[in-house]
């Protein structure tokens, strides 16, 4: 094991847990999420399945249908959008989604993981209705998660190429390594706090735009260019401000983050957007020359958030929601990771290099 020394790298060089839930090979630009590659699993399998998946031996009470557990865990935690008031619909969506959330008990058991698996959809839709002055919309239990999702956002039901392109996205923002939000979720598990506080550890690293914070300001991007003739232009002038360009360039990946062609094809499936599509293709392609121009030593790639902008713009997220959607997916992943680090870990203590001044000895 690599042991950090100055704290310049964050912790990339430090391996803080042993796992059997994800890898990202940044080198090879592939996702492996237990024993499964994000192609045997995207666009191929629901929500549920991959939650299945996920959870498989951390419970012990873990049901056999979690599409009904799910369902039933919806209903169960609509009952805390009563709690909506004019203080938290003031807030951002992720900020009243993370309000209501710690309504919810804490606990360790599969019951409450289920809950909190069924939060950020439930809370998500009836804040934004909430938001645009409509009434919240009660969970189908019957209906399979993403269906129901967009059912509850928009109230009517979605179709099935709708469903399953939010399932593609779910299933492909599931788990993705020890990233900021699971790092911090491990973090709390690790307390025994409960997973009620994984949870809430990791709505608040992810709403951070340098984490699960940046497919917005894509939408804004796309809709400042107006145009392909505009891309070149509009870019150089970002980049000569010292604008960082959101969606290319990654932590990890040193080639294309694979998730961003899993959701590029989901966005296909839905025939409306093909215009939209061509014309995001047109500025990712102006971004990728011009940062190979700018940037030749360093490998910038396209990576989840610019096609994430594009799926949840089709599927009527407002941008402001866009991080509660990525919750909704990552949240398995979150509880997952708590259960692993509750069974075998230790409490999560890392060391620090002092740097600051020396007391004076006494004369």
């Amino acid at each position: 094991m690599t042991h950090l020394t100055d704290g310049s790298d964050g912790l990339e060089t430090v391996i803080a847990a042993r796992t059997v839930l994800s890898e990202v090979d940044g080198a090879a630009g592939r996702l492996i999420i237990r024993g499964h590659s994000l192609d045997e699993l995207a666009g191929r399998t629901a929500f549920e399945g991959v939650v299945g998946l996920l959870f498989d031996g951390f419970y012990d009470d873990l049901p056999g249908d979690v599409r009904a557990a799910l369902g039933q865990a919806r209903a169960e935690v609509f009952a805390e959008v009563a709690a909506l008031d004019t203080g938290l619909l003031d807030r951002t969506p992720v900020e009243a989604m993370r309000a209501l959330t710690a309504r919810l008990a804490d606990g360790d058991d599969a019951e409450t993981a289920f809950r909190l698996l069924a939060a950020p959809a439930v809370f998500a839709a009836a804040v934004v209705r909430a938001q645009a002055g409509e009434a919240p919309v009660a969970p189908d239990p019957a209906l399979r998660h993403a269906a129901d999702v967009l059912r509850m956002l928009r109230g009517q039901p979605a179709s099935d190429a709708e469903a399953d392109a939010l399932d593609t996205y779910l299933v492909t923002v599931s788990d993705h390594g020890l990233n900021a939000s699971t790092f911090a979720a491990r973090v709390v598990a690790s307390t025994r706090a409960g997973l009620g506080s994984a949870v809430l550890a990791g709505i608040s690293a992810l709403k951070g735009p340098l984490h699960g914070g940046a497919p917005g300001p894509i939408i804004d991007m796309l809709d400042e260019i107006g145009e392909p003739a505009n891309a070149r232009a509009w870019i150089e002038a970002a980049l000569g401000r010292g604008d960082r360009l959101m969606g290319f360039g990654h932590r990890v990946y040193k080639v294309r983050d694979p998730r961003a062609d899993a959701l590029k094809q989901a966005v296909r499936w839905l025939d409306a957007r093909q215009g939209r599509l061509e014309f995001a293709e047109a500025v990712e392609a102006a971004v990728l020359d011009i940062l190979r121009e700018h940037k030749p030593n360093r490998p910038l790639q396209t990576n989840v958030e610019f096609y994430t902008a594009l799926l949840l713009e089709a599927l009527a997220f407002p941008p402001s929601a866009f991080t509660c959607v990525f919750a909704m997916g990552r949240v398995a992943g979150w509880l997952a990771h708590a259960r692993e680090q509750l069974l075998g870990g230790r409490l999560i203590r890392p060391a620090s290099l002092y740097i600051g001044p020396m007391p004076r000895k006494a004369a």
